[in-house]
């Protein structure tokens, strides 16, 4: 994990270790040619044709977009922390984290590791989560047998978000492990032997961002097991609710208060209003009730976007209240349908108000950081609200000058999507495990390292960069859909471990992908 928010600010000096060593290990395609790696890649290669891991495309030349859904729900297995259930399919993977919380005599086990790296962040975590939700609220039925995988997803997370908001009163934990110290390790989670400092938010230290976004998190989640689970939908909206209390009854950006260096890593850069907005949202349609409107409403939070991600919300926000407009047809919240599709405008190629670089490929650019999640969003929004605009039979345009359909929404959201699987100039999947060609060495310790399986020893923190991280091999452990950050604005990708804002995965980046990929799944059916 790094610091990745799209307006991030240079990486801290708390971070010696991994900026280093990430500038002592620069690569390019170019100059793999004859070194080698580039040996170990093609070896990797030869032996993932061997093998048939999986297809590029389906039969009616589309990528088999099926395929990669099951892959990209996989993936949240191997981020899973504490004690693994018996069905666990990732294998390499073993128990980790079983003491969590007891430095604040609480249970804090379970819940995921936000990328490759052995800190549970709650704020990433609770916006992957929300993001799920959607995913299967939105597009379940397009998932057919794989909704129950996403749904067991959820629950992962949702599990340790209760236990996070549920065990002393007037508090929610928002984290567990020392960032930095974690960072100068190179150590498999189930070696971890950094601090486990637990972190909370609460009316003394407010964190109305993090609690925002949990807030959002348990109320969308409360939906997708309203059918399903009763009692435990229940649960979880009413502890939705609780948690809303505190984020609006005590305001603050949590990052300026819990200490332990947090704010390198995942403070709010855009504060918390659109926290508040974003749960507000979420609250009014698991409960209907009237009074989160008029909170949404004195809300304000009127500024122009171009981005959706864990940090900024607003665009999230919006598409969801536009939901209500469209489709449920209450015109009180045409000011958000208007804001949704400015929201469009801003990305749309060859809209007069764009604001969205493309690389030479045709891939959305946001940022040299993790660029992957913001294109894995902004592809959800489109593909989401495209369906809003089908059922509603509408249309819109940018300025009077670019007609927007369903279509075109749905288009660019394919195009972004069949770049990630491997359309693209390099002829490179960015989806490990899927296709003929895909990521060897991701900045992820687990896949890096042996599992415990294979080599019971422990491994310590330094061994971990000396014999894995700096090793040329590919990794051990096929992360089976992993989304790494992605190529450079010029579509390069040198496939460095050490190029962490490329070459790390993250649940975020994901788990709107996961429905994004279930609607691209039902419009293209192989």
């Amino acid at each position: 994990m790094q610091c990745r928010a799209l307006d991030c600010m240079a990486m801290t000096s708390a971070l010696p270790s991994r900026a280093a060593l990430a500038a002592a290990t620069p690569r390019t395609m170019s100059s793999m040619s004859s070194s080698p790696r580039a040996l170990v890649l093609v070896a990797g290669l030869v032996v993932s044709l061997l093998s048939g891991s999986s297809h590029v495309v389906a039969a009616d030349g589309h990528p088999d977009y099926a395929d990669a859904l099951g892959k990209a729900l996989l993936f949240f297995q191997g981020q899973r922390s504490g004690q693994l259930p018996p069905d666990q399919a990732v294998t390499w993977r073993s128990n980790s984290g079983l003491s969590d919380g007891s430095a604040a005599n609480v249970d804090l086990t379970g819940g995921y590791y936000d990328g490759g790296d052995n800190v549970k962040f709650g704020f990433p975590m609770a916006f992957t989560t929300t993001m799920l939700s959607w995913s299967v609220l939105e597009h379940g039925g397009k998932m057919k047998s794989r909704v129950g995988e996403a749904r067991a997803a959820v629950r992962w997370a949702t599990d340790y978000l209760l236990k996070a908001a549920s065990q002393t009163p007037g508090t929610l934990y928002v984290g567990v492990g020392d960032p930095d110290a974690d960072h100068r390790c190179w150590e498999r989670p189930e070696d971890t032997d950094t601090p486990r400092t637990v972190y909370a938010v609460s009316a003394s230290a407010p964190g109305s961002d993090v609690a925002g976004e949990t807030a959002a998190a348990l109320a969308a989640a409360s939906l997708v097991f309203r059918a399903s689970d009763r009692e435990y939908s229940r649960r979880l909206l009413e502890k939705a609710r609780d948690v809303m209390e505190l984020a609006v009854r005590s305001q603050g950006k949590y990052s300026d208060y819990i200490g332990g260096n947090i704010g390198a890593y995942y403070q709010s850069y855009s504060g918390y209003k659109d926290e508040l907005l974003w749960a507000s949202a979420w609250l009014l349609r698991a409960t209907k009730n009237s009074s989160y409107l008029g909170y949404i409403y004195s809300l304000g939070a009127n500024d122009g976007v171009d981005m959706f991600s864990w940090d900024n919300k607003l665009a999230g926000a919006r598409v969801l209240l536009s939901r209500r407009a469209l489709v449920d047809g209450d015109s009180t919240l045409e000011p958000f349908r208007q804001q949704a599709e400015d929201f469009f405008c801003r990305i749309l190629p060859g809209s007069p108000s764009s604001t969205t670089q493309y690389t030479p490929g045709g891939l959305m650019h946001k940022s040299g950081d993790a660029n992957l999640q913001y294109v894995a969003s902004a592809s959800f929004l489109l593909a989401t609200y495209a369906k809003y605009m089908a059922v509603a039979k509408h249309t819109f345009s940018c300025q009077g000058v670019l007609s927007v359909t369903p279509k075109s929404l749905r288009a660019l959201a394919k195009k972004q999507v069949d770049y990630i699987l491997g359309a693209n100039p390099q002829g490179m999947s960015y989806m490990v495990g899927f296709g003929a060609r895909w990521p060897q060495r991701i900045h992820h310790r687990a896949s890096s390292m042996p599992s415990v399986a294979t080599h019971p020893a422990h491994i310590g923190c330094q061994e971990g960069f000396q014999n894995y991280f700096y090793s040329a091999a590919a990794n051990p452990n096929v992360h089976t859909g992993a989304v790494v950050g992605g190529p450079d604005e010029n579509d390069a990708f040198p496939d460095d471990r050490g190029d962490y804002a490329r070459s790390e995965p993250t649940t975020y980046t994901n788990a709107p992908l996961v429905g994004c990929l279930a609607y691209l799944a039902g419009a293209y059916k192989s």
